[in-house]
């Protein structure tokens, strides 16, 4: 099965899945995009993806799977082998929720189209929408620092001693901070999980400035 992933490097979004798909071993084609240049918001590209958004994950049938977590989702469903997921019902949901923490409190809040919004609507300039990014990072981390140091299911690794897809939101939405210099000082439980994936190759290789659209 040839999969297509339509995505852009430096998104975090698109190093999600660029990531699952490495831990999978799921081989796929590159497609980049440069989204300041609206190239996601061609006819083209919006008959597949109609929000024209990253990522987009076509299969070789020409279905279409859009939305990161979902597309997560079908993978494990489709490759569960190695599982993202515990295979209890109380694991899967914990990794659930600490995904979802990131994917869905801090990433909708700071994607580009946001960090637009706030500055053609009310003025925001880069020392704003800093600030503004970095006020909703620092609010969930500080939970999410304290939900990891405080369970016992947290291993080397979000949950356990095997990377998941809360590890995969953890890493990705951490490469998004560094654009903003927001430094992991402040959160020592999520820097040595971090450091941890920053030594497995399928994190590595997913990480944006090892994207061939990087240079």
């Amino acid at each position: 099965m040839t999969l297509k992933l339509h995505n852009f490097f430096r998104s975090s979004t698109s190093t999600r899945l660029r990531a699952a798909l490495n831990l999978k071993g799921l081989a796929y084609d590159y497609i980049p995009y440069v989204l300041r240049d609206g190239e996601t918001r061609t006819p083209e590209y919006l008959a597949k993806n109609p929000q024209g958004l990253v990522p987009t994950l076509e299969r070789a049938d020409g279905t279409v799977l859009t939305q990161s977590l979902a597309i997560l989702e079908w993978l494990e469903e489709t490759h569960p082998e190695p599982a993202l997921l515990p295979p209890d019902a109380d694991g899967r949901a914990r990794v659930r929720a600490l995904s979802y923490t990131i994917a869905c409190e801090v990433h909708p809040l700071n994607n580009l189209r946001v960090l637009f919004r706030i500055r053609d609507q009310f003025g925001a300039d880069d020392d704003a929408q800093n600030e503004w990014f970095t006020h909703w990072v620092t609010l969930t981390f500080d939970a999410l620092e304290t939900t990891l140091a405080t369970s016992d299911q947290t291993g080397t690794y979000c949950h356990g001693e095997t990377p998941g897809m809360a590890d995969i939101c953890l890493y990705a939405q951490i490469w998004n901070n560094r654009r903003f210099s927001i430094a992991l000082d402040r959160w020592p439980v999520i820097a040595r999980i971090y450091a941890a994936l920053d030594e497995l190759p399928a994190f590595i290789m997913a990480a944006p400035p090892n994207q061939p659209d990087a240079a």
